[in-house]
């Protein structure tokens, strides 16, 4: 049982405050009902689906875990379940429960940015009117240690209930319940500016050499480490390895869900391998921690963003956003490409449902077996390079439609050098599925890229109207930037 001894003095049985009225339970496979109770009490519980009750006792430490079944639903099937939990003389009871699928959203700033900031929220919150969709929003806290507790109320999904909810995890459940018409629950659980190093076990990382020398061992030495602990938020505190993964992530693991979306990484833009190893070694840590198999894990690359330095040439970001494409490599994960729809002087922009959308689209497609949705941009496959031109191609299942601007104009951003490695702006043109470049500087090109710079904002998608992705052909060394 994966919950510490925090209960001492038990009186009464008490449930987790992940486990209340309004939430949505995930459909067809085991569900756990876990809490506190005094030692040795037999706690039963019932749900209204179930023939039988299954009664447990809690142990030695004051807690009990129970498992249930769950049944699939049908789609349409918007049934209010009850499930009544008992034992030392009291019952408590959970109402107006849906059976359908949940979903963990987390990350930084980009992920907390509320609907009622977006760009087009006069239109959407007023329509947000889903009661088979439930909202869950965790408070923030930080711990040392593991905790079992965590803040928040589910709630219906309402105009009211929606309005400081994370829009993308909105716009993603949105676009998940109007595909598959089962109850959608999404639980929010990150905070803005933290680090991905905050959202790893203490133990995960010291096993790790790279993740020890890097995030764990500098904060251990530090005297920060020896502080105590409290709730109050501060730029710093959210970047310090372990402490959000004690106390807002480790609260769901016994939590039944579908998977995780993930929008991070400005805070560790500086960083390029270790950041690819930290995150994969998150995903996997989660995927441990929650006991439910190899759990999707689907996450934005960060959108264009100029930080103050107003050279179109400079590329540390792109360099970033590549280690992010990267941590895709591992198992059952996907990114999402939001190039086209950044603003290069706003690093949290407000547009935020076509990213909602399309976390949506590689869920369906991925996890939930809709092939016939397209979730991926326009992906590099290879370059032939001329004495004159350049074609670059695409994977074929990334095009399958034909390629295409957003404004109806010649495709951007794309750039080709010669053996002298700089980079100069070509022009190009679509030609049925592939892009042809020409730029009269470089007389035999060697290279290419495409959006690889800081605060590109793009216009060339496909005709499913998902983005191209950022390359480069090349595999020279980032140059290092003068501070």
């Amino acid at each position: 049982m994966a919950l510490p001894v925090h209960a001492q003095n038990v009186k009464k049985v008490k449930l987790s405050p992940v486990l209340q009225s309004n939430m949505v339970v995930q459909q067809n496979q085991p569900f756990q009902v876990w809490g506190h109770a005094p030692a040795g009490t037999t706690v039963t519980i019932q749900a209204d689906w179930m023939d039988a009750p299954v009664s447990i006792s809690a142990n030695a430490g004051n807690q009990f875990l129970g498992i249930i079944p769950v049944p699939a639903v049908r789609p349409g099937d918007f049934t209010r379940h009850r499930i009544t939990v008992s034992g030392a003389g009291e019952t408590q009871v959970l109402d107006n429960v849906l059976i359908g699928e949940t979903w963990i959203c987390s990350g930084q700033s980009n992920m907390q940015f509320k609907m009622h900031e977006t760009l087009d929220s006069a239109k959407e919150v007023p329509a947000a009117v889903y009661p088979q969709i439930r909202l869950f929003s965790a408070g923030l806290n930080f711990s040392n240690e593991p905790l079992d507790s965590i803040g928040g109320t589910w709630q219906e999904c309402t105009p009211g209930s929606v309005r400081t909810f994370s829009a993308v995890g909105y716009h993603f459940g949105k676009e998940l319940f109007a595909k598959l018409h089962v109850p959608i629950g999404l639980v929010f659980t990150g905070i803005g500016a933290s680090s991905a190093q905050a959202y790893v076990p203490r133990e995960v990382l010291a096993a790790d050499t790279m993740l020890n020398r890097v995030y764990l061992q500098p904060y251990l030495d530090s005297p920060k480490s020896k502080e105590k602990m409290d709730g109050g938020f501060t730029f710093e505190k959210v970047t310090r390895p372990f402490l959000l993964y004690n106390a807002i992530i480790h609260p769901f693991v016994n939590l039944s869900v579908k998977g995780f979306i993930w929008y991070q990484g400005e805070s560790n833009r500086s960083e390029r391998e270790s950041y690819t190893r930290l995150t994969q070694t998150m995903i996997q840590s989660w995927r441990t921690a929650f006991k439910q198999g190899n759990l999707p894990l689907y996450y934005v690359q960060v959108a264009p963003f100029w930080y103050d330095q107003d050279d179109a040439a400079l590329a540390d970001y792109a360099f970033f956003r590549e280690a992010q494409e990267h941590i895709s490599s591992l198992g059952n994960t996907g990114m999402v490409v939001t190039m086209d729809v950044g603003e290069s002087r706003d690093l949290h922009p407000k547009n935020k449902k076509p990213i909602g959308v399309r976390l949506a689209k590689t869920a369906l497609n991925r996890t939930y077996g809709a092939l016939s949705i397209a979730y991926q941009g326009p992906k590099f496959d290879f370059a032939l390079f001329g004495k004159k031109e350049v074609a670059v191609h695409f994977l074929s299942e990334t095009v399958r439609n034909g390629l295409e601007t957003n404004n109806g104009n010649a495709p951007e951003h794309f750039f080709i050098a010669g053996a002298d490695k700089n980079f100069y702006p070509a022009e190009a043109r679509i030609e049925e599925n592939h892009i042809v470049l020409t730029c009269h500087k470089v007389k035999n090109p060697v290279a290419v890229r495409y959006a690889f710079t800081n605060f590109p904002v793009t216009n060339l998608q496909n005709k499913d109207g998902l983005p191209a992705l950022p390359f480069r052909s090349d595999d020279w060394p980032e140059p290092i930037l003068q501070k």
